[in-house]
């Protein structure tokens, strides 16, 4: 039979017969699939909500056949399946391509997609698996309708039981992304069946392993149905590989590896990075690519790629890719800064006020060819059409900056943001004195502190004395001095950088507000000149004033430092990959917490992925724009080392741990807020205590016993895996919880949970919010406090020009610019972002008790925003409320897209 010849722009004609011969869908049958009849009747067919053609198979037949016919359907049953599949960029739907002829025309010849039914029971008499039942599902509608349906009628014994699985094999030459699989009819048990792909299915031509995916009914391993258990090993078995090879982009493969690929040592020698991951620079583990190792450096492994390789899935869907991922992130690495460099002098601002012309007037950026008009399609908040051939990037004022525009200078302002700002996460209680290092003091200089009792006394006035604050836990303290010290000496070698070691000491007022008391700074013992600290506070002379905005500029630098590399990057991003793949390595697509964790992991390994290509990399937007410079991932590792744990990271132990709290059972949360108006703990513990309850009711139905989860070995292997090879250089820590039972599970998931969606949201969503106008947190402080050994000329220049001495300190023109874009692109919720607790998973959904566990769920996080809106409504919370105060939302559940400075995802997602 001729074919007619089918090219990619597909004429009408081409178009008219497609549509005249939709495929037709055969009978499945355990035996070799039918071959197309000589009789085709055209029927109308409801699938879903579309109205989509097809065509039925109509059989000539003889009164014999009849006869047979009527023998097999007392021994048969009809199962209806429908595959929806959903248009993608470069997949089997795509209107475009060199295969799109080739796939048009296997559809056509009964070639599209293998289906294989699986029993969930194993035959009773042979103790074996049952037959599966075989067919080829076609294409019955367009995808001028939306989505594709693929439809097959299936004959399937009346024996075979309640349908487990379905392997599906993809014989078109172009991978395809699956939603859901369809079952209805006669023969089946229970009624109705929808399976969740949600899933890319490889091309037979590049791989060909079939596909499983098993129905949405939950199991423990202890109860898998006898004819799934083979199958689920198998399943898991597919997904680890073999450790070996380099990954392609169409795999599925999880496994481990170390960070050795964050420079590019082929390039040149200053771009050479350690290896993170080991037992010199301890780090959790990211996802092994298998790419073969750099010529120049053979520890380190090569970037030769444009795209750095994730399990297929793990990939950003098709809307996050146009609206976030190489439509915006690439658009803003690759063609918006490379502009900027272009057209921005990196030079200092002279004025303050020429700062505003960012919001005011913006930046001219003539785009060349291969860019014009990308960046205002990719980011339209930013990027304007000034004419034909300009394009401004103008930034829109963050929102404490409209309110307040000097809201920066304030010493309030300072204080209020430790606890409802951007790093909420490192201010703690001040419980010794005096003020230690516990660095070495033959290397780093004397390890007392140089703030004083005399110093915080003589700052509270006579309220009471020092040992008194301290008793009745009135001083709090950022304390960066360990962690950034060892680090000084190398930062001051690099160009336009400086650092310090650092503490800062606040009081708390008597209306639950921080004041700042005191700032040091401390320089260790280099360049043989001895060790160098200064005490700063806050006064009333002019050099004073603005020697403690110095301080103080210096201070925020590092809080944006630990910000963005410790709170953000290490303690949401970074540990979580480790937690993602081994919940995919060990435990089953079908285990209850698979499904419980699922959401909580997506798109956290192409993020990841991105970041190391282009934000952590060497010489990338961190190391170029923030103080630690070429150390600044190194440094992560150090706070991984010294200062990361697993139980720590559940929201109540961390502010234990911080002396934000205490336990006290009769109290909310089972805590007592050291400082009762803390933004960020007091809606955080909202948050908390409903995933807590969610996890609760849902472990406690799966798991009734300590003896379940004991021998679950699923779950054991899991959490083993977890400790010793995703943690592997922290795996022989004490403080791992156990896992034993229901209450040692929940403890640990809720913990992981938080993770992903409360704590990422906190110190993710307001990054342009409050790092929007930089000087309010920059990320970069550039120049030495003008007291520290400074020449004549220094000296009369700071007296002459203070303002000037300031601005040379904050960074550059490019380096804000930079920062700023960056900023605002990761503060953006996607379009379709999934926020926590909004949409009820179809695995969830299959149990009534789940479901209704997770409709109260929804139901709390709906009563939180209501619970929020009234805090920043209450007049006596003044870290969240007052004159030119933004509301502290960063924490409410829900939000709409875009940069709104408030919603929580399930996942990080960005």
């Amino acid at each position: 039979m001729l074919m007619p010849q089918v090219n990619q722009s597909r004429p009408a004609e081409t178009t008219s017969f497609l549509r005249s011969f939709q495929k037709p869908f055969i009978h499945g049958t355990t035996e070799k699939s039918a071959t197309l009849p000589a009789h085709l009747t055209r029927t109308s067919k409801k699938v879903g909500n579309n109205q989509s053609s097809s065509v039925r198979i109509r059989r000539s037949v003889t009164p014999k056949a009849s006869l047979i016919g009527n023998i097999v359907n007392k021994l048969t049953s009809n199962v209806n399946v429908v595959v929806t599949v959903l248009p993608t960029l470069g997949g089997v739907l795509t209107n475009v391509g060199i295969g799109k002829g080739i796939d048009d025309a296997k559809d056509l010849l009964g070639q599209s997609l293998q289906l294989e039914l699986v029993s969930a029971e194993l035959d009773p008499k042979t103790g074996l698996e049952k037959k599966r039942v075989k067919g080829y599902a076609h294409k019955t509608s367009l995808l001028d309708v939306g989505e594709a349906t693929y439809e097959v009628d299936f004959d399937i014994p009346k024996d075979f039981g309640e349908v487990g699985a379905i392997i599906v094999q993809n014989e078109h030459h172009k991978e395809m992304f699956l939603k859901d699989i369809k079952l209805d009819g006669e023969g089946l048990l229970n009624g109705s069946v929808t399976i969740s792909c949600n899933s890319w299915v490889h091309s037979k031509s590049d791989n060909s392993q079939n596909r499983i995916f098993f129905t949405n009914k939950s199991y423990l391993p202890s109860n898998t149905p006898s004819g799934l258990k083979k199958l689920r090993g198998e399943d898991l078995k597919n997904v680890r590989g073999n450790g070996k090879g380099e990954r392609k982009s169409f795999e599925r493969i999880y496994d481990y590896d170390v960070y050795n690929d964050l420079g590019s040592p082929d390039l040149s020698e200053k771009l050479k990075r350690p290896v993170l991951g080991g037992k010199e620079h301890p780090y959790p583990r990211r996802c092994r690519t298998g790419r073969p190792p750099s010529r120049k450096d053979p520890s380190s492994e090569s970037r030769n790629t444009l795209m750095f390789y994730v399990p297929r899935d793990e990939n950003f869907s098709e809307v996050k890719t146009v609206t976030f991922g190489a439509k915006t992130l690439y658009s803003v690495l690759h063609a918006l800064i490379p502009a900027l460099e272009s057209v921005i002098v990196d030079e200092n601002f002279p004025y303050f006020t020429t700062i505003d012309t960012l919001f005011d007037e913006g930046i001219k950026i003539p785009p060349g060819e291969e860019t014009k008009g990308l960046l205002r399609s990719a980011i339209p908040r930013l990027v304007k059409a000034a004419s034909d051939v300009d394009d401004i990037l103008q930034f829109e004022p963050p929102e404490p900056m409209d309110r307040d525009k000097f809201f920066w200078l304030r010493d309030e302002e300072f204080g209020r943001q430790t606890l409802a700002g951007l790093n909420p996460h490192t201010i703690q209680l001040v419980t010794e004195w005096p003020l230690k290092s516990k660095l070495d003091p033959s290397i780093y200089g004397p390890a007392e502190s140089a703030i004083t009792k005399e110093i915080i006394e003589q700052e509270i006035r006579g309220f009471m004395t020092l040992d008194e604050a301290i008793k009745e836990k009135k001083l709090f303290m950022l304390d960066y001095h360990d962690l950034l010290l060892p680090y000084v000496s190398k930062v001051r070698q690099l160009e336009g950088a400086t650092l310090y070691g650092s503490r800062t000491i606040f009081f708390l007022t008597n209306e639950g507000t921080l004041r700042p008391l005191a700032i040091e700074l401390t320089r260790p013992p280099m360049d043989g000149k001895p060790q160098w600290k200064q005490v700063f506070t806050p006064t009333w002379n002019a050099t004073g004033v603005w020697l403690w905005r110095l301080a103080k500029a210096h201070v925020l630098a590092h809080d944006s430092g630990v910000h963005q590399l410790v709170s953000h990057w290490l303690r949401t991003h970074c540990v979580t990959e480790p937690y993602i793949i081994a919940t995919k390595r060990q435990l089953s697509a079908m285990h209850p917490i698979f499904r419980l964790l699922n959401p909580h992991f997506r798109y956290t390994m192409e993020i990841n992925a991105l970041a190391r290509q282009l934000l952590i990399n060497a010489n990338g937007i961190i190391e170029s724009t923030f103080s630690p410079g070429k150390y600044s991932i190194e440094l992560s590792s150090v706070a991984y080392d010294k200062l990361w744990r697993f139980d720590h990271e559940a929201l109540p132990a961390d502010l234990i741990s911080r002396g934000l709290a205490i336990e006290d059972p009769n109290s909310p949360h089972g805590l007592k807020l050291t400082i009762e108006d803390y933004p960020f703990a007091n809606d955080g513990l909202l948050i908390w205590d409903a995933i807590k309850q969610w996890v609760t009711n849902y472990v406690n139905y799966y798991y009734s016993s300590a003896s379940q989860i004991q021998s679950d070995e699923e779950l054991q292997a899991w959490w083993t895996e977890i400790r010793t090879v995703g943690h592997a250089d922290k795996k022989d820590e004490p403080w791992w919880p156990v896992l034993e039972t229901p209450e040692d599970l929940i403890q640990i998931v809720t913990t992981i949970v938080w993770v992903t969606s409360g704590h990422h949201a906190a110190v993710n969503f307001g990054q342009y919010t409050y790092g929007g106008y930089f000087p309010n947190r920059a990320t970069i402080a550039r120049t030495n406090v003008p007291t520290e050994d400074p020449t004549d000329e220094e000296w009369k220049y700071f007296l002459e020009k203070p303002e000037g001495t300031l601005l040379q300190c904050l960074p550059t023109k490019l380096q804000a610019a930079k920062v700023m874009t960056v900023l605002d692109v990761l503060s953006t919720h996607s379009p379709e972002e999934e926020y926590l607790g909004e949409k009820l998973e179809a695995s969830w959904g299959v149990d009534p008790y789940i479901k209704a566990s997770f409709e109260q769920f929804n139901g709390r996080l709906k009563e939180i925003e209501g619970i929020i809106d009234e805090r920043n409504a209450n007049s006596d919370l003044r870290n969240r409320h007052g004159a030119g105060i933004a509301p502290y939302e960063l924490l409410k559940p829900f939000s709409e897209a875009g940069v709104t400075g408030k919603g929580v995802p399930y996942s990080i997602s960005i």
